[in-house]
């Protein structure tokens, strides 16, 4: 199998490609959940041998201070800034190859309904349709209990998993909004231990 280290592709100097590294990178979409990003990205920076990069879509940081954050966070801006004639590494398809697993939490319903149908317009979900499927996904839902409860959203879901991607499913509680029930995001630990758990199953990048 090819490393991430293998490829012809100019590295940005941000995504370092040490071998004895497992690269995690976090998605993050525009759901209140999103407030728990600092805690997740910390809690993921204290497992060993693992390194951590965010990539956000510009509704999420309505939820969540980027300054907070405490590695690299790459927003649209990022994608198109960094572009800027043919010869050019592409941000996407470099993040899809410097990360070993993707975990997009929050996953709010408008991006569920995204990645359901293929599309891909802004950087985040520019990354996951480019996703080498051998790689873990995680993916966390949060959205308001109604339209968690709306028949189209175990569709995606479904859809989702039919990928081979994998759900962290949402959690009943009171949420932001006030209302009460299911959709409210997984919490951090349940998260934290899922990564976890595949580095376990996965082998390290030097060993590929």
């Amino acid at each position: 199998m090819q490393t991430n280290a293998d490829t012809n592709s100019p590295t940005f100097d941000f995504l370092p490609t040490h071998g004895s590294e497992f690269r995690v990178l976090v998605g993050v979409t525009g759901s209140v959940a999103a407030l728990k990003v600092p805690t997740l990205v910390s809690k993921l920076r204290e497992i060993p041998g693992v390194d951590v990069r965010v990539v956000t879509t510009d509704h999420a940081t309505h939820f969540y201070n980027v300054a907070e954050i405490p590695v690299r966070v790459f927003r649209d801006k990022d994608e198109w800034e960094m572009w800027t004639k043919r010869s050019d590494p592409v941000l996407h398809i470099e993040l899809r190859r410097w990360a070993d697993l993707l975990v997009i939490a929050p996953l709010d319903a408008n991006t569920l309904g995204k990645i359901a149908s293929g599309i891909c317009d802004n950087l985040l979900t520019c990354v996951v349709r480019a996703w080498d499927t051998s790689r873990p996904l995680l993916f966390c839902p949060a959205m308001n209990t109604a339209m968690w409860q709306h028949p189209i959203t175990a569709q995606q879901v479904s859809t989702l998993k039919g990928f081979g991607y994998v759900e962290i499913p949402c959690i009943a509680k009171k949420l932001v909004c006030g209302d009460e029930g299911k959709g409210a995001m997984a919490e951090v630990s349940t998260i934290v231990d899922t990564v976890k758990q595949h580095l376990q199953r996965s082998p390290l990048p030097s060993e590929r």
